[in-house]
């Protein structure tokens, strides 16, 4: 079990993770929320780097949740494509700085650890990232499939 350091967007995370005032120790889990398909169409953000204060400390690894994705030549402990996405009211929405995470890879369980009414509450106060009203990015909003379906268009897939 490790604290949570969240941030909420791609640009949020660049701009703060090699802040050397960064509230963060080696054994924190990083989290990085409404990077997938409807947020920001999944970039290739889920490789967080290791913050640059830790990494002068010798830290090589730390693990890091997102609802992004990552290319196949990163590597570390990362848990990514979470779905469904923050922007959309995933339990990602729900996790804030300071919460406790459990992971274990051997038993493929992942579990904020906030009680049943605290995760309910977060997420009934979840506001979704605004849709565009027109053209292309309208189109795409309304229509994308989240992570486990592909990123597909909806009406490409099979009935």
């Amino acid at each position: 079990m490790a604290f949570s350091v969240v941030e909420k967007t791609v640009r949020g995370m660049a701009n703060r993770i090699d802040d050397p005032k960064l509230d963060v120790m080696a054994d924190d889990i990083l989290v990085l929320k409404n990077a997938g398909p409807k947020a920001a169409s999944m970039p290739e953000a889920g490789y967080l780097p290791i913050p640059k204060k830790l990494a002068r400390q010798g830290v090589k690894d730390m693990v890091r949740i997102s609802d992004a994705r990552m290319s196949g030549t990163a590597f570390g402990t990362v848990v990514l494509h979470v779905a469904p996405e923050a922007a959309v009211g995933g339990p990602l929405a729900a996790v804030r700085n300071g919460d406790r995470i459990r992971l274990s890879v051997a038993d493929k369980r992942i579990e904020l650890l906030v009680s049943p009414e605290e995760l309910k509450k977060r997420l009934a106060g979840h506001a979704p990232v605004p849709a565009p009203v027109r053209g292309y990015a309208a189109l795409y909003h309304r229509s994308v499939t989240q992570a486990p379906q592909g990123c597909d268009f909806d009406f490409l897939t099979e009935p």
